[in-house]
Parts: C-alpha cells; structure tokens; sequence
C-alpha cells in the first residue's frame, strides 16, 4: 500500500526495510532532506556523525568488514564523494559490501555546467568508476526499488560498495511511495562437476599442498579448516585472510611461516584469495606448481590463470571439494610437528624485528582472544601482517591493497560501532594518526570506546627508510613534527597516556580496556631503533 511520503522519508524506509540500523553521515545543504527524514526515524535508526567525509566511508567499511552486513553512509556531493572515495576505493579491493548515499544538485541544472555549489562534472559517471553499482533517484517513488537493487548488487557475487544519489529537490519532494521488500541476492554460480574432480584429483595426488586464503574465505572458516586438516596442509594467510584457521592452530600460518613451505608446495589451493603472495610477493615460483582456485568472481580466472578454477561460492565449493576427496582419499598422517616446528623457527627469526614484534605482543597479552586489531600503514602494522597473532574470523581489519594511510582509526570507530561488547584496539603510526586526528572529536562525542596506539617515531618511517637506502641518504618529505598527543587527547576529553616500553604499554592497554572509554597511548619510539619487516613481507630470492 502506497504512502505519501518525502524521496528522504522513501530512502529511509527502505533502509530499514533492509535491516540498516546505522548510517555514519555528515549533513549538507544537498542532503538536508535525507537527514530531516532519518531525524523523524526516531530511535529505529542511528545517526553516527564524523569530522571530515572519509572517515564517513571508513568507519562504513569498518562496520561491514566485521560484519559482512552493508555499511552505509552520506556525504554531500562533490568535495564530500571525492573526500570519501579513499574509503570506496577500500571497501572495492577488499571486497566489503558499503553503500554511499549522496546528494545532487537541483535536478533542472544537472549536466547544465553552470556551476552551483558542490557540481561535478558528471558525479554518477565518476560514482560508476568506483563502485561496483551507481544510479540516480529521481523521485520518490523509485526510492524503494533502487535501495533494493543496491542491496541486492552489493551481496551478489563479490560484494562490493554500490552509491545512490538523489537530487536536492527529490528529498524534500511528496509523493506516493509504494515499500517493497529486501530482494534476495543473485544465488551463486554452480559448481562444475568436472572442474571440482579435476582439483579434487590434483589435491589428492598431492604431496606438499598449500592452501591460500583471503577475505573471500572468511565465511568458510570451518570448512577450510575441515579441508586444510583432511589433506594436512597448512593454510596460510595475507591480510584479509587472518583469522580463518587460528594461528595458535598446527596448520594456521602467516605469511611469513608460509613463505618457508613454500619452495616444496607441489599444489596450492586459493580460497577466496587474489594470491598475491603467489604473484607478487613470494619469489622462487616451484617449478612444477599447480594452481586451484575458489572464487565467485569470474575475473579472477582471467587474472590468476589457475589450472582449475572453481568459480563459486567459497563455503559451498569448498564443502563439495570436502566430500569428494572423502569418497577416496585415505587419511593423511599427522604433520602437527613438522608445522610447529616450521612455525617456531620463523618466529624465533622474526624476533629480531624490534621493537614491535615486543609491542604487538604486549597487546596480544591484553586484548581477549576475539577483540579487534585494525592495523595501519606504519611499521608496527605492518609486522602485524606476521607478527600479531589472529585466533577468530574477521577480528583483524587490514586496508587490503589501497593502503590508505590513516584509514586506521576511523575504520575502528566502525568497528567499534559494530560491536559495542568488543575490545577493538587501533595501531597507528604517528604520520598516519594525524590524517584522521579530528576524529577523536567523534569517539568522544559518540563514547565510542577504541583504545588508539600511536607508535611516534617523529616520521614516515618506511619512507625515510627507503630514501637512505634506496636513494642515497637524501631525506626529503619525511620528517615530522608533532603535537604532544597526551595532551592532545586531553583536549579532546579523552584519557591520554604515554609509554615507552612493552610492559608499559601492555599496563596500559589493560587499564584503557578496563575501562570502556575513548582513549589514545602514545608509544615513543627511536627511529633509528627500529628494525625492518619487509624480509617477511616481500622475501629475497633463496
């Protein structure tokens, strides 16, 4: 039954209609409809607020990374899409399924190029070349059936963030509204017969396989497991992959255990992975490698050129490749040993790497087995990708290949937001912290209770590395200067505190939890101290 309603009024309910219970947004002249229509929602749907548009979309991508539910958010249009398209940039290479809401001009001047506040010259074109999905709503009554078709492309086949944007008019304008229930995903490609024997006959004949995963694989967490244990192979890990086998698990790895399986891998089996370690990071390709790989995203084959590809359904195809090798594969003996000791050795030669691989384990001590760790582009972060261990699906938050430096903090806020019952913790490196400073406003305002670390080496300090050694010592761009970020959270009305060692900073980590309130620990660090980690993150040639 139709409704008067307003195209925000529209949008709105339809949302709601889908499930959204928060929508991380900035208010504007362009979307002052949109939000007058989420402020008479009432309590049904809650407004989270941000300082600056990309940590709108980053603490959407938080919020969907750990969730796999869609992440919504509003910018205004123009200045504000373009601020946030770091964050839609994210949530597209790492497969995270975010919805951006958006405003337009007047819908007489679109396309007339004259010039109003906030104009792009074709700001949908530009929304379509970095999403997955964009369309336009140009009045109330299509509202409900583009909400549902941005839905329904977001969590069909790889998900993917999708844009809507109305025109100023059409949010305020009145007009009978029909609402139309959520519509279900497009169902995933079926199996092929022939193609999962073909890997279930290469994984049976194999003797040293390795299994891959990404982010892909998260919701397979129990069956790559189940796989991983029949063929007693061990399943390694790059960013989005963390946490599918537990790393306290024989047959879980880090990339940087993997890498020392990798020249004996006869059979390596990507679930839900670009591979990248494959392709880009890992030299020493074995010889006589054959490729498997599970992906629902048919472009992967293209891009990857496995030897089987089953393009599907992670979960599913990986349950069928289970049951096939079942039917006459005999059981494999135990490798719990050969692995462990694989796994101590490379810990005991990545110890070298101080002094963060003292500090993350300070924080491995503090935060429970299922908190969240939402690692950044510093130095501390990047050890984590080896070097902090991950025990449950989706609690370690990575960028994926972006790279955004200072999405960390915001993207926190998100996952905060989440799981309100959750520890999240933050890392940062002191040149990163401060893109997204403002956003301790936020956390205060709304009690959003992250513990940031800063790690305060006064640098870029993978820059300034590569300057000295890659380009003759001469240091441009790279040094800093910053505020005393105690007294900065102070000012924010926030709990500050500064250390200086593992110990310290675990003392402190513990009292921040405790308490469930905004806090930020500065780390000081000597630059000169610091090791690199980049021999377990891009290993030399052997």
């Amino acid at each position: 039954m139709s409704s008067r309603m307003t195209g925000g009024e529209a949008i709105v309910e339809s949302l709601l209609q889908h499930g959204v219970d928060t929508v991380f947004a900035i208010p504007g002249v362009q979307t002052y409809g949109l939000f007058d229509a989420l402020q008479r929602a009432g309590d049904r749907i809650r407004v989270v607020g941000a300082r600056h548009e990309q940590a709108c979309a980053y603490m959407a991508f938080g919020y969907a990374r750990t969730t796999a539910r869609a992440g919504v958010f509003s910018v205004v249009p123009g200045p504000g899409v373009l601020n946030a398209a770091a964050g839609i940039c994210s949530a597209y290479g790492a497969s995270t399924p975010t919805l951006c809401l958006t405003g337009q001009i007047p819908s007489r001047h679109i396309g007339a190029g004259k010039g109003l506040l906030h104009e792009l010259p074709d700001q949908l074109a530009t929304l379509r070349t970095l999403t997955k999905w964009a369309e336009r709503i140009e009045h109330p009554s299509l509202a409900p059936a583009l909400v549902a078709e941005a839905f329904a492309q977001m969590h069909s086949g790889r998900p993917r963030p999708v844009a809507l944007e109305m025109p100023m008019d059409v949010f305020t304008m009145t007009a009978p509204v029909a609402p139309l229930p959520p519509r279900a995903p497009a169902p995933p490609p079926e199996v092929d017969g022939q193609r999962l024997d073909d890997a279930a006959r290469l994984l049976r004949d194999a003797r040293q396989p390795m299994i891959m995963v990404g982010s892909g694989a998260q919701a397979a967490h129990a069956e790559v497991l189940e796989l991983a244990e029949l063929l007693q192979a061990p399943v390694v890990a790059w960013r989005g992959g963390r946490g599918v086998v537990a790393d306290d698990h024989p047959l879980g790895m880090t990339c940087a255990a993997g890498f020392e399986r990798w020249a004996d891998t006869d059979v390596l089996l990507g679930i839900g992975s670009r591979l990248e370690l494959h392709w880009q990071r890992w030299p020493n390709t074995p010889r006589a490698l054959k490729i498997v790989n599970i992906d629902i995203d048919p472009a992967q084959v293209r891009r990857i050129a496995p030897d089987v590809a089953l393009v599907a359904d992670a979960q599913a195809a990986t349950r069928l490749l289970i049951e096939a090798l079942r039917r006459d594969t005999p059981p494999r003996p135990s490798r719990q040993r050969e692995f462990e000791a694989v796994k101590a050795a490379t810990a005991a030669r990545a110890a070298k790497v101080q002094p963060h691989m003292d500090y993350l384990a300070a924080m491995r001590r503090v935060l429970p087995r299922d908190g969240f760790f939402v690692e950044e582009i510093c130095q501390a972060g990047f050890t984590s990708h080896f070097g902090f261990p991950v025990y449950t699906p989706r609690s370690f938050v990575a960028c994926g290949h972006q790279g955004t430096l200072g999405f960390g903090y915001a993207t926190s806020l998100g996952v905060k937001i989440a799981h309100p019952d959750k520890a999240v913790v933050s890392i940062s490196g002191d040149g990163g912290f401060m893109f997204g400073v403002q956003e301790l406003a936020t956390a205060v305002q709304y009690g959003i209770g992250v513990v940031a670390v800063v790690f305060n080496n006064h640098a870029y300090g993978n820059v300034r590395r590569d300057q000295q050694q890659r380009f003759g010592g001469r240091v441009i761009g790279a040094d800093l200067v910053n505020p005393d970020f105690v007294r900065l959270a102070e000012s924010f009305g926030m709990a500050g505190h500064r250390v200086a060692s593992p110990a310290a900073l675990q003392a402190a980590l513990e009292r921040a939890l405790g308490e469930g309130a905004p806090a930020l620990i500065e780390v000081e660090v000597d630059l000169a101290s610091e090791a690199s980690p980049w021999e377990f993150l891009t290993p030399p040639p052997r």
